[in-house]
C-alpha cells in the first residue's frame, strides 16, 4: 500500500520539471492523478515535455492519470470547472499541488505590466482558485492536503552591499508574487486546521535542472548549488501524505523537511535514491 492509495491528487505544471515527477511519485504512491498545464501534446512548446507524455509515463508504469489542459494565467480560467471535471472522471480531491508558476526576471523598469499580470494570475490567482474549488470536498470528509510549491527568491534582500542577484537578475516581483502565495497559504492553514485540512509549502534548496530554468539561463555553475529534481518530489509526497493535525501550516525547504521527516529521497517510481 502506497502513502496515497485511493487517493485523488492534481498537479498543476505537471507536462514537465517538477511537476511532472511530483505527478508521477504520486502516482507510483497509489493515487490517481489529473494533471493539469498548457502543453498538452509534444511539439507544442519550445519546451520539452507534455501532459500526453507524463500520462504515458504513469501508465507505462501501471498508474492511472487523466491529463486536464489548462492556462493558470487566463482570464477565463475556470477553477470550478475543472476540479468539477476532475471529481466527475476520478472521485473527490484528496490532494492538491499547486506547481504550475510563471517566472520572470525583470527589473521594476524593464517588467512589463502584461508579464507582472500574469505571473501573479499564475502563482497567487490560480493556487487560490484551485484551493478554493478543492476545500468543499475536503472539508465535507474532514481531510485533504494542499501543497504549494514557493521559492527561496522570497528572502530579503540584505545590504547594502546588496548581492548582484538581488541587484541585478530581476527577482524583485517574481519574489513578491511567491511571497505572497506563502502568506496565503499560512493563513489558510489557520482557517481550515479544524477541518483536518493541511496547507504547506515547500521551496528548493537550491537550483533544480528543470527545462524551464534551463531556459532561462538560471542554472549555477557549481554542482553545490543544484539540486535533484526527486528532492523537491520527495518532500511534496511528505507534506501531501503528513498528519494534518501536526504538519500544517509549513513553509519549509525540501531539505529541511526530509531531514526533520527522517525520510530518504526516492527515485520517481519510490526506489530509494542516492542524491
Amino acid at each position: 500500500m502506497g502513502t496515497l492509495e485511493g487517493k485523488v491528487a492534481v498537479v498543476t505544471g505537471a507536462s514537465r520539471g517538477i511537476g511532472a515527477g511530483i505527478a508521477r511519485r504520486c502516482a507510483a504512491e497509489g493515487a490517481v492523478v489529473a494533471l493539469v498545464a498548457r502543453t498538452a501534446a509534444p511539439g507544442e512548446s519550445h519546451l520539452s515535455g507534455s501532459l500526453q507524455e507524463t500520462v504515458e509515463t504513469i501508465e507505462a508504469a501501471g498508474g492511472r492519470a487523466i491529463a486536464i489542459t489548462a492556462d493558470l494565467a487566463d482570464a477565463g480560467f475556470d477553477a470550478d470547472a475543472l476540479v468539477e471535471t476532475v471529481e466527475q472522471q476520478l472521485g473527490t480531491v484528496d490532494v492538491l499541488v499547486n506547481n504550475a508558476a510563471a517566472c520572470f526576471y525583470f527589473s521594476w523598469d524593464t517588467m512589463s505590466a502584461k508579464r507582472y499580470q500574469i505571473m501573479f494570475a499564475a502563482n497567487v490567482d490560480a493556487p487560490w482558485r484551485l484551493s478554493r474549488a478543492v476545500l468543499p470536498g475536503m472539508v465535507a470528509r474532514g481531510q485533504g492536503h494542499i501543497v504549494n510549491i514557493s521559492s527561496t527568491v522570497v528572502d530579503h534582500p540584505v545590504g547594502p552591499p546588496y548581492s548582484t542577484f538581488h541587484a541585478e537578475h530581476g527577482a524583485t516581483l517574481y519574489g513578491a508574487s511567491k511571497a505572497a502565495l506563502e502568506r496565503m497559504s499560512t493563513g489558510l492553514a489557520a482557517e481550515v486546521h479544524r477541518h483536518g485540512v493541511a496547507v504547506n509549502v515547500v521551496s528548493p534548496v537550491a537550483a533544480v535542472a528543470t527545462p524551464g530554468v534551463l531556459a532561462l539561463g538560471l542554472m549555477p555553475d557549481a554542482d553545490t548549488h543544484v539540486e535533484p529534481l526527486e528532492q523537491m518530489v520527495e518532500a511534496t509526497l511528505a507534506l501531501a501524505s503528513g498528519d494534518p493535525q501536526t504538519l500544517t501550516g509549513r513553509v519549509v525547504t525540501s531539505e529541511a523537511i526530509l531531514t526533520e521527516l527522517g525520510r530518504t529521497v526516492r527515485g520517481l517510481d519510490g526506489t530509494e535514491f542516492t542524491a
